[in-house]
């Protein structure tokens, strides 16, 4: 499978049979995301910066409740979670996504506000690449996100939305994620992918930062 990095907290799945998926498309957010073609949107929660579908050419159906789906060469599963550390009362719902194909599991945990417990970290089963939002504010923040890192023990964690340039969004930059991780060993990568077939074979506790596709790459 290839993950793809098109900025905020959206991802571009495609797995070996040619499905493509994404994950929370976005606009309004003060950059915008880069055109792109699927077969699959899958939105985490309703807020605008995560349900542009329009933005999202080519898809025959679109994902945005708990379940399980079979789309194309994709297993998803989604969980329901909190958008809030106040059980869903500020800011509603979310739901973390599981995604499985070609031998690996990939979780994007969506705007996850709650905190970490046992029993939610159990439900997602076992975890090669986690996505998880590190921004704080409107959902956990860089230490909530390293004990969900340290808690699910995926091989790669990638993190997704902080504050990019030309974003308006009142979140953290990637740096204050950064310093908090600096033990848990992180590198960032020349390219806007990650392919799973170089996945380690054990959990690395490793952090990995991929480039924000900006339309003028593949």
């Amino acid at each position: 499978m290839k993950i793809e990095y098109f900025g905020h907290s959206c991802f571009l799945l495609t797995s070996e049979d040619g499905t493509r998926l994404v994950v929370d498309p976005y606009t309004g957010i003060g950059y915008e995301m880069a055109q792109v073609t699927a077969d699959f949107v899958v939105c985490s929660h309703g807020h605008y910066d995560h349900t542009y579908t329009e933005g999202v050419t080519g898809a025959r159906a679109v994902i945005s409740e708990a379940g399980e789906y079979k789309l194309g060469g994709i297993e998803a599963i989604g969980h329901s979670c909190f958008h809030d550390d106040k059980r869903g009362t500020i800011r509603g719902k979310n739901t973390a996504f599981v995604f499985k194909a070609d031998g690996v599991s990939v979780c994007h945990m969506g705007d996850i506000g709650e905190h970490c417990s046992v029993s939610f970290v159990q439900s997602l089963g076992k975890v090669d690449v986690l996505l998880i939002p590190v921004g704080g504010n409107y959902t956990v923040d860089a230490a909530g996100a390293l004990e969900y890192m340290d808690a699910i023990l995926p091989k790669i964690t990638i993190p997704m939305h902080y504050a990019l340039e030309g974003g308006k969004i009142d979140i953290a930059p990637l740096n204050d994620f950064i310093k908090q991780a600096e033990d848990r060993g992180y590198k960032f990568t020349k390219g806007t992918a990650l392919d799973t077939r170089l996945l380690p074979n054990e959990c690395a506790k490793e952090i990995l930062i991929l480039e924000k596709n900006d339309g003028k790459r593949t």
